[in-house]
């Protein structure tokens, strides 16, 4: 690589990176967007309810993404993983698992998150095809259809409420005694929504398409998809290495203009923000790239 010293590097060059990196091209910014290629959605069959995208696959965004941000020349790329990335004497330095070290002015972060799935044979398979995260993204393509929720306590009250809006014929799987309260309870069989407290054996499934989810007691329950939600981790250690504050909920913790709590660095996509979409992911790395190249230019002025 020509350069090792960028005003900005960005790790993580899926959607939420590559926006970052487009704004920062138009703004003549000599820029480096390092990525794994590893993204969350990669077995994702289609994205949805992104405007002039609906219906595409996550690689052909990505593909089209990547090939219009290489047009801008002060954009460079780096097929590599960054291992950490930490303040320097003058901005930051970041380090890749090939052994490479890189410096910048300001730190973009877009890595996304890590799902941490759960034990059950057959549910990874299914991840992102018929096991789905969020209705907004594919509740319209399994909608009156055959579901379930696998889900416990107050999320599971809450989560049934919002699915049964798409599908009337629903299911909640707490896999092991339920955690509901009474009331909760009620307004669930008021809804016709049957609470099953089997423990789970297993998904049955072709190629990610569930068809049955197996109970340890030899019963099953025939189903179209399922919606769960599963805890996550950040791909990058950035409390330790820089300093970086996560939220509650484990998200890194931005103000409004997605500045973290260490100056110079930013972050966006789905390590951010709670609305977990490719849509949200490409409108906050836009702003990034905006709020990035506006404080190089008070620093510049």
């Amino acid at each position: 690589m020509e350069n090792d010293n960028f005003d900005v590097i960005i790790i993580g060059g899926s959607y939420a990176g590559l926006s970052a990196g487009m704004a920062l091209g138009r703004s003549l910014r000599n820029v480096l967007i390092i990525d794994s290629g590893k993204p969350c959605n990669e077995q994702t069959p289609h994205s949805h309810n992104f405007l002039t995208q609906d219906g595409k696959t996550p690689q052909e965004i990505s593909k089209e993404a990547r090939r219009q941000v290489e047009k801008y020349n002060s954009v460079q790329f780096d097929d590599d993983i960054v291992v950490s990335a930490k303040k320097a004497t003058k901005g930051f330095e970041v380090k890749t698992l090939s052994g490479k070290r890189f410096k910048s002015k300001k730190l973009v972060i877009a890595t996304g998150i890590r799902d941490v799935k759960p034990d059950i044979p057959g549910f990874n398979e299914c991840w992102g095809i018929s096991v789905l995260h969020c209705p907004y993204c594919h509740g319209f393509e399994v909608k009156n259809e055959t579901t379930g929720i696998i889900a416990n306590g107050d999320f599971a009250f809450e989560f049934s409420k919002m699915i049964i809006h798409w599908t009337k014929d629903l299911s909640l799987f707490t896999n092991g005694k339920s955690e509901l309260t009474e009331d909760q309870i009620r307004q669930l069989t008021r809804k016709n929504i049957q609470i099953n407290e089997n423990k789970i054996d297993q998904l049955e499934h072709t190629n990610g398409k569930i068809k049955n989810i197996l109970f340890k007691d030899g019963s099953k329950h025939p189903l179209k998809a399922i919606y769960a939600k599963v805890p996550f981790e950040q791909n990058l250690n950035v409390s330790d290495d820089l300093g970086v504050e996560l939220t509650e909920f484990g998200h890194i913790k931005t103000d409004p203009f997605y500045k973290t709590n260490v100056f110079g660095v930013y972050a966006c996509g789905d390590n951010s923000s709670m609305m977990r979409s490719v849509a949200n992911a490409v409108g906050s790395g836009n702003t990034v790239g905006a709020m990035v190249n506006k404080e190089l230019i008070e620093e510049e002025f």
